[in-house]
C-alpha cells in the first residue's frame, strides 16, 4: 500500500493522453496540471516531515514494487515520445495546439524522463544504468549521466559545480551557464577517466563520443522518417524538458555554499547543503526527489527510504511553486534570502 501513492506519477502520461487527443487550450492540462492545480492543492495538504523506522527502510528498500514503478514509467514515457511524433504532425492543428503539445512532451520530458533516469543513475545494478542512459539518450541529454554522478554530487554547492546556483543568480543566466558548463564538466571527467585507464579519444571506452555518436543517430532517424518540422519540434520538446530539470538543480541548491577546509577540499556534504521538501503532492509525482538534502547526504538511497532531516533548509513553497516563483528574480530573492539567514550554517 505503501508504494501505490508513487502511481500518481501516472497522473502525466494521462495528462499528456488529453493534450495529444484534445484540440484548442486542453492541449496545455499538463501545464495546468503541473503548475496551477499542483502548487494550490500543496498549499492545502500539509506535508510531513516523518520517517521510516529502522525495520522498515530494509523492508522497504527489499521491495521490487517501487523498482517496477520506474521500469513502467519508464516504458510509458518511451511510448508517449513515439507516440508525440505522431501527434505533433496531426493534420489541421494551429500553432496553440502545436504549443501546447510541445510544452506538455517537454514537461513529460522532465518528470517522467529525466527525473526517472536521475534515480536509476545511482542505482548498483547494470540494468537500471543503462535504463537511466537510454533515457537520457531519448532527449539528447546522455552527458547528465556522467556529470551529475561524477562531478555534480563531488562539487555539489560548490563554485566548481555548474549546477548549483550562486546566491543572487538570477535563473534565466543560470540555465545558460549549467548547461553549456555541464556539458564541458562531463568531457573533462570522461577524459579524465580515458587517461587513468590509458584509453585513447577514439577508443569504446570513450562514452561521452558514443553518447554523440548515438544521440546524432537518433536527431538523424527522426528527420529521415518524419521530416524538419516533427525533428523541431522534438528538439524544443527536449530542450524544454532540459530547461524544466536546470529549474529544478537551481533551486535545490540556491544560496547554498559548502565552506572550504583547505586548498585540495571542501568540508564533506551535509543536509544542510540542498535545500528539501516534505509537501505531499511532490514527494509522491517526483519520487521523493524534494526530499533532495538525504539524496546528497546519502546519493545510494533509494528514492523510498529518504529520510527528512531537522537540519535542512526548507523551501518555502513546494518544487512546482518554487519553480513559479524562481521565474521572478526579484520576488525570489527577497523570499529565499530572508530564508537562507535563518540557516545557521549559512
Amino acid at each position: 500500500m505503501k508504494a501505490l501513492k508513487y502511481a500518481s506519477v501516472f497522473s502525466f502520461p494521462l495528462a499528456i493522453y488529453f493534450s495529444f487527443t484534445l484540440s484548442g487550450w486542453l492541449t496545455f492540462l499538463p501545464l495546468i496540471y503541473a503548475f496551477v492545480f499542483i502548487p494550490i492543492m500543496e498549499q492545502v495538504i500539509k506535508g510531513s516531515s516523518s520517517n521510516l523506522n529502522r525495520l522498515e527502510s530494509e523492508i522497504l528498500k527489499e521491495d521490487k514494487i517501487y523498482d517496477f514503478l520506474l521500469y513502467l514509467i519508464s516504458l510509458t514515457y518511451l511510448g508517449q515520445l513515439f507516440w508525440f511524433l505522431f501527434a505533433i504532425q496531426e493534420p489541421g492543428l494551429t500553432g496553440l495546439e502545436i504549443t501546447g503539445r510541445i510544452l506538455s512532451m517537454g514537461l513529460l520530458i522532465g518528470v517522467c524522463c529525466i527525473n526517472v533516469a536521475h534515480e536509476l543513475g545511482h542505482r548498483h545494478e547494470k540494468f537500471d544504468r543503462f535504463l537511466s542512459q537510454v533515457l537520457l539518450w531519448s532527449t539528447q541529454y546522455t552527458h547528465f549521466y556522467i556529470e551529475h554522478n561524477q562531478g555534480h554530487h563531488k562539487n555539489v554547492s560548490t563554485q566548481e559545480d555548474p549546477a548549483s546556483a550562486r546566491k543572487g543568480e538570477v535563473l534565466y543566466f543560470f540555465w545558460l551557464r549549467s548547461i553549456v558548463f555541464s556539458y564541458l564538466s562531463a568531457w573533462k571527467i570522461e577524459l579524465k577517466n580515458l587517461e587513468r585507464k590509458k584509453k585513447g579519444f577514439f577508443s569504446r571506452h570513450n562514452n561521452m563520443l558514443f553518447y554523440t555518436l548515438l544521440q546524432a543517430a537518433l536527431i538523424f532517424c527522426i528527420y529521415w522518417f518524419f521530416g524538419t518540422s516533427v525533428l523541431v519540434y522534438y528538439v524544443l520538446a527536449s530542450l524544454i524538458g532540459i530547461v524544466f530539470l536546470e529549474t529544478i538543480n537551481y533551486i535545490e541548491h540556491y544560496g547554498l555554499a559548502r565552506k572550504r577546509v583547505n586548498e585540495f577540499r571542501y568540508e564533506n556534504t551535509m543536509p544542510w547543503h540542498s535545500w528539501n521538501s516534505n509537501h505531499f503532492l511532490g514527494r509522491m509525482l517526483l519520487f521523493e526527489l524534494t526530499r533532495h538534502s538525504d539524496h546528497h547526504y546519502e546519493p545510494s538511497k533509494k528514492y523510498q527510504i529518504l529520510d527528512s532531516h531537522e537540519k535542512a533548509p526548507t523551501l518555502p513553497l513546494g518544487y512546482p511553486g518554487s519553480m513559479l516563483l524562481s521565474m521572478l528574480p526579484p520576488l525570489w530573492f527577497f523570499v529565499m534570502h530572508r530564508e537562507i539567514k535563518k540557516i545557521p550554517q549559512s
